[in-house]
């Protein structure tokens, strides 16, 4: 399992025996069932994991009730609660996974000795920071600023993934549409 984290790690810069050691010492594997809670809102993310296997749903539930789609995960992202894993406080989302997942993950603690220990890890790190902050801004310039069916197309064409394996209401609660308005939309497509 782990020459599959390996190679994905190795595409964004080589890895020394010594780092490739640490990880096969330190990271650990988790399996979720589908609907199984990965992270429940109000705990803190201790861990950070690498998604081999399965899709997950990052999400929070609105002071009215209403629960919203902010992320989905799937084979080869990293899952993780940025802010409550980073500035190590309670995380105001909910990650679930949406089918059987398999994920490996190490602490905060263990990522930040690996820093530490291995040079690479840090430009690793930094590559996958930029990568995830891109696809955030580009969320947020190519769904959340178009009209309605324009945010769908977006989705399809840079995510078909989320459209074919998320629930029509997370993908709506994702879109900011309503549940009926994406059905009609999706029937267009």
């Amino acid at each position: 399992m782990n020459d599959f984290i390996f190679q994905y790690l190795s595409n964004i810069y080589p890895l020394s025996e010594g780092l490739k050691d640490y990880l096969n010492n330190h990271l650990k594997e988790i399996h979720l069932k589908k609907k199984e809670v990965y992270l429940h809102n109000g705990e803190i993310n201790d861990k950070i994991s690498f998604i081999v296997k399965g899709f997950l749903r990052s999400y929070y539930v609105t002071d009215e009730g209403i629960d919203t789609s902010v992320w989905f995960m799937k084979e080869g992202d990293v899952c993780i609660s940025v802010k409550s894993f980073y500035e190590r406080i309670p995380s105001e989302e909910s990650i679930e996974a949406q089918e059987q997942s398999i994920l490996l993950y190490i602490s905060y603690q263990e990522l930040q000795e690996a820093y530490k220990l291995f040079p690479e890890f840090n430009i690793i790190g930094r590559k996958l920071t930029e990568r995830y902050y891109v696809l955030s801004e580009e969320r947020l310039l190519g769904i959340r600023n178009k009209k309605a069916k324009d945010r769908y197309a977006f989705l399809l064409r840079h995510h078909p993934e989320i459209a074919q394996r998320a629930l029509v209401q997370h993908i709506a609660s994702y879109l900011d549409i309503d549940k009926h308005r994406l059905s009609k939309i999706r029937a267009k497509f």
